[in-house]
C-alpha cells in the first residue's frame, strides 16, 4: 500500500510519509527512531508504508518528540482517509454500475413506487440502494447477504445471486417493517394443516397470511424479478420466521408446491434461499415433505394402482383428499402418468397471479 493517494485533482499523504521524511533527514535508522518513539520497529514500518493508521498514542508521542500538536498528526490521517474514502466510493460505484445491469429498474418502479422519471444511471442506483436499505449494490453479489443459498452445485451465476438477494432483501425489509411474533412450532403445524384446506380457493392469501402470522411465520409473496431463478426463501427474523415465495409460477399447483417446499425447510430448521433445479439433500427432503403434504403418499399410491387418470377420476380423488384437482393434475403430469398437453387434465390446473409484498 502506498503512503500517498492521487485521486482526480487531489493528493493526500499518509502521516507515515512525513515521518519517513523526518527519519531520512535525521540520519538515524528506523530502528533507532522506533526506540526513541517508544514503539516497535514493526509498528513503525507499517506506519511508514501507510498500512496502519496513526493512533492517538503514536500521535501523542510524535507531538512530544517533534514539538508539534497531537491534532496536527491526527488531521493528516483524517485528510488521507477522506481522499481514500472518495477513491473507494468511486471504485465501488463502478462496481455498482455493473451490478445494476442485472437488475430490472422498471420492476422496482412498477411494484414498489420507485420514481420512473429518473433516467441517470447513478441516480437510479441510489434509488434502489435506498429502497433496499443497503450501503452498496455490491452486497447483492454476496453468498450470505440476508441468508445463505441452499445450492450445493457451486454453479450459481452472478446474475442469479444478485436477483435472489434483491428479492430476499425486499421480503426481509417488509417483514421487519411489519414485525414478526415469536415462532410457535405447534401452532405452525396447525396452520399448515389449515393451509391445505385453502388450495381450492381463488382468494386465499389473507387467510393464509393471518394463520401463519399467529404461529410466528410472516408469509411474504412478492412479484418475481425478471429472469430470476429463485423459488423461495426462509429466514429467522428476531424470534419469528420469514417465509418468502414469489409469483413466478402461474399454475396454482406449482405455487403450492413451492410454498410447502419452503415450509418443509422451516420444519427441518433449514433457513436459506432455494433456486430452481437444485438437488442437494436438503432440497430433496423439502421436496418429499411438500409432495407428501399436498398428496398423502399412501392415498396417492392406491390411486395410481387404479390406472385411471381422466379428469373425472382426478376430480374424484382430489375431493377424497380435500385438495384442489389442479394439484393432483400437476402431480400426475410431473410423474408422467398423463401428458402435459392433455387438454382435459390441463384444464384442471388453476392459473392465478398474486403479488403482495406483505
Amino acid at each position: 500500500m502506498s503512503n500517498y493517494i492521487e485521486f482526480n485533482d487531489k493528493m493526500a499523504f499518509h502521516p507515515g510519509y512525513y515521518i519517513k521524511e523526518i527519519i531520512d533527514e535525521s540520519g538515524i535508522t528506523q530502528e533507532d527512531f522506533a526506540k526513541r518513539l517508544d514503539t516497535t520497529p514493526k509498528n513503525l514500518s507499517l506506519l511508514l508504508r501507510g498500512e496502519q493508521s496513526i493512533s492517538i498514542d503514536i500521535a501523542t508521542k510524535l507531538s512530544r518528540m517533534m514539538d508539534t500538536s497531537v491534532i496536527y498528526w491526527l488531521n493528516l490521517q483524517n485528510e488521507y482517509d477522506a481522499v481514500k474514502a472518495e477513491l473507494m466510493s468511486q471504485e465501488m460505484l463502478e462496481e455498482e454500475r455493473r451490478i445494476f445491469k442485472s437488475l430490472d429498474y422498471e420492476y422496482f418502479c412498477k411494484y414498489f413506487g420507485i420514481l420512473n422519471s429518473i433516467k441517470d444511471v447513478d441516480e437510479r442506483i441510489r434509488e434502489i440502494r435506498r429502497f433496499l436499505n443497503v450501503s452498496s449494490l455490491t452486497v447483492l453479489n454476496k453468498d450470505n447477504l440476508a441468508v445463505c443459498f441452499r445450492s450445493e452445485s457451486g454453479k450459481l451465476s452472478e446474475s442469479d445471486r444478485i436477483k435472489a438477494n434483491a428479492m430476499v432483501q425486499i421480503a426481509t425489509n417488509g417483514a421487519l417493517l411489519s414485525g414478526v411474533p415469536k415462532y410457535d412450532r405447534k401452532e405452525f403445524e396447525s396452520a399448515v394443516e389449515y393451509a391445505l384446506t385453502l388450495t381450492g380457493k381463488g382468494d386465499f392469501y389473507s387467510e393464509l397470511r393471518d394463520s401463519f402470522l399467529k404461529a410466528g411465520v410472516r408469509l411474504v409473496i412478492i412479484p418475481n424479478l425478471s429472469d430470476s431463478k429463485t423459488n423461495g426463501a426462509t429466514k429467522k427474523i428476531g424470534n419469528g420466521i420469514m417465509l418468502m415465495v414469489n409469483d413466478r409460477e402461474s399454475y396454482g399447483d406449482s405455487f403450492w408446491f413451492t410454498m410447502f417446499h419452503e415450509i418443509g425447510h422451516i420444519m427441518y430448521g433449514d433457513f436459506g434461499i432455494s433456486l430452481e433445479k437444485e438437488n442437494g439433500e436438503k432440497e430433496k427432503a423439502a421436496n418429499e415433505y411438500a409432495r407428501n403434504k399436498l398428496i398423502p403418499d399412501e392415498e396417492y399410491k392406491l390411486y395410481i394402482k387404479k390406472g385411471i387418470f381422466d379428469a373425472k377420476e382426478i376430480k374424484k380423488f382430489a375431493k377424497s383428499i380435500n385438495r384442489d384437482p389442479g394439484i393432483v393434475a400437476g402431480r400426475l403430469i410431473h410423474d408422467k402418468y398423463v401428458k402435459k398437453n392433455d387438454p382435459s387434465v390441463e384444464a384442471l390446473r388453476r392459473k392465478y397471479k398474486i403479488y403482495r409484498c406483505i
